[in-house]
């Protein structure tokens, strides 16, 4: 039951993406010939007016077909007639509406339940924040050089500090200060801690909560894209990365915690895909939007046969990525 709440959860994600480019695409008056969910042999399907609409066997993907998205055609509704601002506009839709999600996500979350802020709620005497003098109402904005937006950005830094002092900035009564902390080790839960607790935001506003999706999302993009730069370093463990088996392992532990729970994780994931699609590969729209934008800056069209190749090439090494790391999720599962 769980298991099948997850896969509609990672659904809904793929039809959001597929939507902002279904969307697009009909605004700049360009046909769309096939929408489908997942990937592989078709399980079912329904025929619109000028639109096939799909549900696949694997539920890992999903994509628009566009007429003239793939070749040439002289059709005036053809993809590859269009403007490259209208064609850039159709691709860079999907992350966005990933991006909308996660926000919408995120602030119906803190609505509901509330949300930690950075404000010190609690200090515990001995540890190493008391000893460096933070106090009940402090404002914490910064760690070393990174600014401080949510509590989880706070034990994220300190986390990755490896035990290494930090110099935490705060604001109390208007003025700012700081101080160096050495966070220790807490054995129990097996992380770095520093001795505070955060404040519990209980009933925040609608634009409270507005506020805390757009700050959660700007937060989990900068985790995120530090996520990414420390495994393209190869400094990543293999602990660290999972595909398909474990989103919807976690997925499903999550929907079994409760809704909120299992939408948190949806945000979570659905700002994950945007950050990865629009990475400028070959065959993900990061890899449109970057020969769009040099269409526009430059003036040239590029070759649509070279580009077609391109993708092939592009989207052959992207599944062969994502089988190897199936296998991975089967022979070696993260551990939690």
């Amino acid at each position: 039951m769980y298991i099948i709440a997850a896969i509609i959860a990672f659904g809904v994600l793929i039809i959001i993406h597929e939507l902002g480019h279904f969307t697009m695409a009909k605004l700049n008056g360009v046909k769309v010939e096939e929408f489908s969910i997942g990937m592989g042999p078709k399980l079912f399907g329904i025929k619109g007016k000028e639109t096939e609409y799909h549900i696949r066997i694997l539920p890992i993907g999903g994509y628009v077909k566009m007429l003239g998205d793939e070749g040439e055609s002289n059709d005036p509704k053809a993809f590859n007639n269009k403007s490259p601002l209208r064609k850039l506009s159709i691709v860079i839709a999907g992350p966005i509406m990933n991006f909308v999600l996660g926000v919408v996500l995120f602030a119906i979350i803190a609505s509901a339940r509330g949300y930690l802020s950075p404000v010190v709620n609690k200090v515990t005497p001995n540890q190493p924040a008391a000893l460096a003098g933070i106090k009940l109402g402090d404002k914490i904005t910064r760690v070393n050089n990174s600014k401080i937006s949510t509590w989880e950005d706070f034990v994220t830094e300190v986390y990755t500090t490896s035990g290494n002092p930090i110099n935490v900035t705060y604001e109390r009564n208007e003025s700012t200060n700081q101080v160096r902390v050495t966070p220790v080790k807490d054995k129990k839960e097996n992380r770095y801690i520093v001795g505070i607790e955060a404040t519990q935001v209980t009933k925040p506003t609608l634009g409270q909560s507005v506020s805390y999706g757009f700050i959660e999302t700007k937060s989990l993009i900068k985790q995120t894209i530090s996520f990414f730069k420390t495994l393209f370093r190869g400094k990543a463990s293999m602990n660290d990365v999972g595909g398909p088996v474990t989103i919807i392992k976690i997925s499903g532990a999550a929907a079994k915690a409760g809704i909120l729970s299992l939408m948190a994780f949806s945000a979570y994931i659905s700002i994950q895909l945007a950050i990865f699609n629009i990475i400028p590969f070959p065959a993900l729209d990061g890899g449109y939007i970057f020969l769009f934008l040099f269409e526009i800056i430059t003036g040239k069209k590029v070759d649509e046969n070279k580009v077609g190749m391109i993708n092939y090439v592009g989207f052959a090494i992207l599944m062969a990525l994502m089988v190897l790391v199936t296998v991975k999720d089967i022979l070696y599962p993260i551990k939690f």
